[in-house]
């Protein structure tokens, strides 16, 4: 018996560390990742409806039908963005991913309190060139700072009938994510 004791626990260690070390690496090294998936959907710094899912296709998998759903796949090398999304009666709500799904900043229409969501997406760097204004409160001016120059911002809508689809999709579409000047 104690002959297959250290092999044993070895044999445990080594595959508990591989296990680790891959689950940890796959984000990195995925080729299909969401990223990528939802980028082929447009142009950077645009918001795109994300079609419907299908039994046969679908964009992201486990998609919440009761939902609709747009992303902005943005890219903040050139500038930061203004984000403004306009609330629906039922439920909407925006989250920020880094390029490798992490997120990082939500907010909904309820904590909002407002008719349009609208907010800053910008880098630190970028955050910290914008000239001091006392006259502009932070309660004024709500900016996202991202981690990195590269990611996604999901705009989920809950849809309460299937009667009101259309009209809360047209509500979806004048969603905007533009860089500004």
């Amino acid at each position: 018996m104690r002959t297959y004791t250290l092999p044993l626990i070895a044999g445990l260690v080594l595959g508990g560390l591989v296990h680790i070390v891959t689950t940890l690496t796959m984000p990195r090294v995925a080729s299909e990742d969401a990223f990528a998936r939802l980028a082929r959907l447009g142009p950077p710094n645009v918001v795109q409806l994300i079609p419907e899912s299908t039994p046969t296709q679908a964009i992201l998998p486990r998609m919440d039908p009761a939902f609709l759903s747009a992303i902005c796949v943005y890219d903040l090398s050139s500038a930061a963005l203004r984000v403004r999304v306009p609330t629906t009666p039922d439920y909407t709500s925006i989250s920020f991913y880094t390029r490798y799904g992490l997120a990082y900043y939500a907010l909904n229409d309820h904590a909002a309190g407002a008719r349009t969501i609208e907010l800053d997406l910008m880098t630190a760097a970028q955050r910290a060139a914008l000239p001091e204004d006392e006259e502009i409160t932070a309660a004024d001016r709500l900016i996202v700072e991202s981690p990195t120059s590269e990611g996604m911002v999901m705009i989920r809508v809950l849809v309460r009938e299937r009667g009101l689809r259309d009209e809360v999709r047209a509500r979806l579409a004048e969603a905007s994510c533009s860089p500004t000047s």
